[in-house]
């Protein structure tokens, strides 16, 4: 459902939200909590940032109507709802943990029934990155390696053809999905999707090899204009592949090990080749 209230054609101006009617709206049966979260919730939003309110079920169920984008008194409100399940992931799960966790830390109330949302903010706080979790963490990022390996064969055939389609693709993949397998191998939790390049390169180390390939696949660091630019971002990006491998060689448990083993072979038979 999408909701459109006011103008707000511009930013200046905008008066405060109100809060508690702003939870209200999209309460509702079932809602057991509502938290207003991202950069409103930790206190440094901007005039154009959007407003992040996420509901958190009594029990599991259908969502209730109003998850989506909603646009109210000239600012962008983004609606999404968690099940006692999906909440308690976060707790378990090394992807979502890494992508949600701090923001669960970092969150504000806006409805509690019951403590609801106190417990579970709670539990977050808590938390702690342990062996298990580590062993998890190893396993999904070998999946999300081997995920990959598809577009890492789009880079070497787009290569080798000059096909910018293939290109895009993979420069895709050699780039976000790298980065979110490193994520979750290392465990970074990130203050938000934002935080997606600060805190990854910050944990890995601006001067580190992968942290130089990883600006030069996005585009930083070469020259990005035009066919050749790409083909740059997709060499580099093929690079990163293999140095993520190299990062986590020991953690990579079986059955992708092999796989993963033998395209960081086949990309490094291509650059022999000079192709």
């Amino acid at each position: 459902m999408n909701t459109v209230y006011g103008s707000g054609a511009g930013v200046s101006g905008l008066a405060a939200p109100d809060w508690t009617a702003l939870g209200r709206q999209f309460d509702g049966p079932g809602v057991a909590a509502i938290a207003l979260m991202g950069s409103h919730g930790r206190g440094d939003a901007g005039p154009y940032s959007d407003v992040d309110l996420v509901r958190f079920l009594a029990e599991e169920a259908p969502h209730p109507a109003g998850d989506g984008s909603h646009w109210i008194d000239g600012r962008l409100v983004v609606v999404s709802t968690h099940t006692p399940a999906s909440a308690a992931r976060i707790l378990v799960d090394p992807e979502a943990a890494c992508q949600n966790l701090m923001g669960l830390r970092t969150a504000r109330a806006l409805v509690d029934r019951d403590g609801h949302f106190a417990a579970l903010q709670a539990r977050a706080q808590a938390f702690r990155w342990d062996a298990a979790m580590q062993t998890r963490a190893n396993g999904r990022a070998a999946e999300l390696l081997a995920g990959w390996i598809e577009e890492a064969h789009k880079g070497l055939e787009g290569l080798r053809r000059g096909d910018t389609g293939r290109l895009l693709n993979a420069q895709f993949g050699l780039s976000w999905g790298l980065s979110t397998v490193m994520m979750v191998q290392r465990g970074i939790l990130l203050a938000s999707d934002n935080d997606v390049w600060d805190g990854i390169n910050r944990v890995l180390g601006e001067d580190s090899t992968w942290v130089r390939l990883r600006h030069a696949v996005f585009g930083l660091g070469c020259d990005p204009g035009g066919l050749s630019g790409l083909q740059a971002r997709v060499r580099a990006g093929l690079a990163l592949y293999v140095e993520t491998v190299a990062l986590m060689h020991e953690a990579l448990p079986e059955p992708q090990r092999a796989m993963i083993l033998a395209t960081c072979a086949r990309i490094q038979t291509f650059w022999k080749r000079g192709e």
